[in-house]
C-alpha cells in the first residue's frame, strides 16, 4: 500500500529540519519586518500633512538606476549561492562580487541623492514633517543595505582567501536570505515613498 501525500510530506520534513541558523533568519526578517511596518505606516499616514515645503513632488526624483542594480543583486546572490553549492569556486566569487558592487552602487546612490537635499535643496531630517518621515524610513532600509554590505563583503574576502568551501554554502544561503529581505522590503518603500508619495 502506498504512503499518503500527508506522511511523505512528514517524512520529508524529518529528513530535513531546518537549520538552527535559517530558523534564526526567518526570525530576524519577521522582526525587521515589524518595525519596517511600523515606519511604512507612519510615513503614510503623516504623507501630505507637511505645513511646508518642499514637497516630495518638489524634490524627489525617482531612483531608476540604484533600483534596478539593487534588485538585480538578488539575482547575482542566488546565482552565486547555486554556484557554491555546486562547488563553482570561481563563478561564486565573480556572482558574489557582482551582488556586493550591485548594492554598493545602490547605497552610493542613496548618499548622493542625501548629498544634494542636504547641501543643494537644504532639505534635512528638521525641514518638515516629510523630511522626518522620509530621511528615517529611507535610512531605515539603508542602514540595512550598508550591514548586508558589511557581511557580504567579509564573506567576499574570505572567499578570496580560498576560506569558504562547498560545506559553507548554507552559511551563504542563510546570509542570501537576508539580502533578499532588504530588496524585498525596497520595493516596499520605493513603491511607499516614490510612488504614492509623489
Amino acid at each position: 500500500m502506498s504512503a499518503t501525500p500527508v506522511s511523505v510530506a512528514a517524512e520529508a520534513a524529518e529528513a530535513q529540519p531546518l537549520s538552527r541558523g535559517r530558523v534564526g533568519m526567518w526570525c530576524l526578517i519577521v522582526a525587521e519586518s515589524a518595525i519596517f511596518l511600523i515606519f511604512i505606516v507612519a510615513y503614510l499616514f503623516y504623507m501630505g500633512k507637511s505645513l511646508d515645503g518642499p514637497t516630495p513632488r518638489e524634490i524627489l526624483t525617482v531612483p531608476v538606476i540604484t533600483t534596478i542594480c539593487l534588485l538585480s543583486s538578488s539575482a547575482t546572490m542566488h546565482w552565486a549561492t547555486a554556484a557554491l553549492r555546486q562547488g563553482k569556486q570561481t563563478a561564486f566569487r565573480l556572482f558574489w562580487f557582482v551582488t556586493f558592487a550591485l548594492g554598493a552602487i545602490f547605497l552610493i546612490g542613496t548618499g548622493r541623492e542625501w548629498h544634494h537635499f542636504i547641501y543643494q535643496e537644504n532639505f534635512t531630517i528638521h525641514t518638515n514633517l516629510f523630511g522626518s518621515t522620509y530621511y528615517s524610513l529611507v535610512g531605515l532600509h539603508a542602514t540595512h543595505v550598508a550591514v548586508g554590505l558589511i557581511a557580504l563583503g567579509t564573506v567576499l574576502l574570505l572567499a578570496l582567501l580560498g576560506k569558504v568551501k562547498q560545506e559553507h554554502s548554507e552559511r551563504c544561503e542563510i546570509l542570501a536570505m537576508y539580502w533578499h529581505f532588504v530588496d524585498a522590503i525596497w520595493v516596499v518603500v520605493f513603491t511607499v515613498v516614490y510612488g504614492l508619495g509623489r
